[in-house]
């Protein structure tokens, strides 16, 4: 039978989002379901997209024929039955990329709750489970690691993004089929960067993180980082500053109005003000947007993972800045060691770090473009991988 012949199938996107102010959950949301699209395809199938996560009050990035929303807050994801449930029946196959590093207990118990829970509820309705790339663990209280356990243990394929979660996952014991990928946004599509006018000028990209800038949710410091984050943006901005080749972009990742504490956008117009001649991009309507615009830029710095991963997969020399073993996982597991680790080392540490980057940026790329040549040959194999599972579950 032909592709077009058969009936859809259904996949389920557990912890997605087309409409998070949190443009990493996006682009995790969008590359997946273009792989997802591809892999159905090579079975004969047409893929038809139920995006499973928080209710957020954005417009969508976009509208398609093939992705239906169906958001839900808390106590829908708990209760029996329901509109969750609903949806869940309704799909050949779960995929599960939990927020892409949300699958442990270090955010506390109603987070792992909800997102252990979705998995429950998948198995429980008899659904074939897939775990999408992700950082996986660590599982620290007593309770979650058998709770993890379990879930995974009964799951068709659980796919990690790094070398560390690869190695807790066998740790475990896990005896669900494990492959190793990369974060699936370093395929987030989007639109070259066309001719550069001669001027001279080197675009500077920094993200400055509004969670890190206002001391996380307490504000206090949540993160445990080693220096005055606040203090290192600023050292950062007037170091460019004394570069007068230098034309400094502040790029926002996390865009959110109604959550102040989280936002990017609000810091980098303050700090616009503060330091004269600092441009501010705009809000993006979308995370391939935000992916254009950094591709645009020939430097690029910043502490939410996936404006960098943006950078990164679009072939712009990058020095992440670390606040959680995420970075190094998924950075170092593709031999690219030019993180900044936020926790660790001092600011002056981490200001060195930049401007030798910086001076080296064209070493860098030459490091990003060799390493994207592996990133490639991880989601092929993802692809193929989830392929066959999508395959014999097809009704």
């Amino acid at each position: 039978m032909s592709q077009t012949s058969q009936p859809p199938l259904t996949i389920g996107l557990f912890w997605h989002s087309m409409n998070s102010d949190n443009l990493g959950v996006g682009a995790l949301t969008l590359a997946n379901i273009e792989i997802l699209r591809q892999a159905a395809a090579v079975q004969g199938r047409r893929a038809q997209f139920i995006v499973l996560g928080w209710r957020d009050p954005r417009p969508w990035y976009f509208e398609a024929d093939d992705i239906e929303n169906q958001p839900f807050r808390q106590r829908e994801l708990v209760r029996p039955g329901g509109r969750v449930a609903a949806a869940i029946a309704r799909c050949d196959v779960i995929v599960d990329i939990g927020g892409g590093d949300s699958f442990t207990d270090i955010y506390g118990f109603r987070r792992f709750f909800n997102v252990c829970h979705a998995k429950t509820r998948t198995l429980l309705a008899g659904k074939p489970l897939i775990l999408s790339p992700q950082t996986i663990g660590p599982f620290e209280t007593w309770w979650a690691r058998p709770m993890a356990r379990a879930v995974m243990n009964r799951a068709q394929l659980v796919v990690s993004r790094d070398a560390p979660s690869t190695r807790f996952l066998a740790d475990m014991g896990i005896k669900a089929p494990i492959l190793e990928a990369t974060d699936v946004a370093m395929g987030l599509s989007y639109e070259r960067p066309g001719p550069r006018s001669e001027d001279g000028k080197v675009r500077v990209g920094l993200n400055v993180s509004g969670l890190l800038f206002n001391g996380g949710y307490t504000q206090d410091n949540q993160f445990g980082l080693k220096g005055d984050y606040p203090a290192l943006i600023r050292a950062i901005l007037a170091w460019a500053a004394a570069q007068p080749e230098v034309e400094m972009h502040l790029v926002g990742h996390v865009q959110s109005d109604h959550i102040a504490v989280e936002d990017d956008q609000r810091v980098s117009e303050a700090l616009a003000e503060e330091f004269p001649g600092v441009q501010v991009a705009p809000v993006f309507g979308s995370p391939i947007a935000a992916k254009t615009y950094i591709a645009g830029l020939d430097f690029f710095m910043g502490a939410r993972m996936h404006a960098t991963i943006a950078a990164f997969s679009s072939g712009v020399p990058v020095i992440p800045m670390a606040y959680s073993r995420k970075f190094a996982g998924v950075f170092g597991t593709l031999g690219y060691p030019h993180v900044a680790d936020c926790k660790t080392q001092s600011n002056d540490d981490i200001l060195d770090i930049i401007q030798t980057g910086y001076a080296n940026r064209k070493t860098l790329a030459g490091e990003v473009s060799q390493a994207m040549e592996g990133v490639n040959a991880r989601l092929e194999r993802y692809r193929t991988a989830i392929g066959d599972v999508i395959g014999k579950a097809a009704p």
